[in-house]
């Protein structure tokens, strides 16, 4: 019997949401930006949104059908059992939804809602293709500090809303865990939400004023 202690140096870049906003503006098509807001809005996976269909999206609802994910070109299950359930659609996101079907030449029921223009629809764009060629770049353009060689793609979003949701909105922490589809709270708490400076140093203010004139007393 051996016990290890096991570490990981990865930490995950987030994105505030005007840094967010910015990467949208420095990406030159319309369905990129579309994709990034969606994903950025709902803290889907790459690998479910991708797998989208417009029969997913239920607009009388204001919500997005999540029952599978794309995996080695083809459908297939959801990560986990609770990763299969409806997301959250507000009415901003459904009218970016809804240009994006007028635009795009594959509106059909069963077309994915992300489709690879090149490969006349029939798959879904290529998530690194996409993220190499145009939303590193758009994001590093907006300012984002992404040293080379460090991961980052679509699912720095949803690290994003999750930290950003509990540390800046005070959300419920059980809300955001509904919104990220995790089984387990600790997973939102301890994995996608950041110790934030200017919240401890807040927090810590809180205190410190709760007792009062403390300077008069320790001088």
């Amino acid at each position: 019997m051996v016990e290890i202690r096991t570490t990981s140096k990865y930490k995950a870049i987030v994105l505030t949401p005007s840094q967010t906003l910015a990467t949208i503006g420095y990406l030159t098509s319309f369905l990129h930006r579309v994709l990034v807001l969606t994903c950025a809005a709902t803290a889907l996976r790459a690998s479910e949104i991708l797998a989208l269909r417009w029969e997913d999206i239920l607009w009388d609802q204001g919500r997005i059908r999540i029952s599978k994910r794309w995996a080695k070109g083809e459908d297939g299950d959801t990560k986990t059992e609770g990763s299969e359930a409806d997301v959250p659609m507000h009415e901003i996101l459904a009218a970016a939804l809804e240009i994006w079907k007028e635009k795009t030449p594959y509106h059909r029921t069963q077309d994915f809602v992300f489709p690879s223009l090149r490969a006349s629809g029939r798959v879904p764009l290529s998530e690194s293709a996409f993220v190499a060629d145009h939303l590193r770049p758009a994001a590093k353009a907006a300012g984002v500090q992404i040293p080379d060689g460090h991961r980052f793609g679509l699912h720095n979003f949803r690290h994003s809303l999750c930290d950003w949701l509990i540390n800046k909105a005070k959300e419920q922490p059980k809300t955001v865990q509904g919104i990220l589809r995790h089984e387990k709270i600790q997973t939102t708490l301890d994995k996608y939400t950041q110790s934030n400076m200017d919240e401890m140093i807040s927090a810590q203010k809180t205190f410190l004023q709760a007792m009062g004139a403390v300077l008069n007393t320790i001088r």
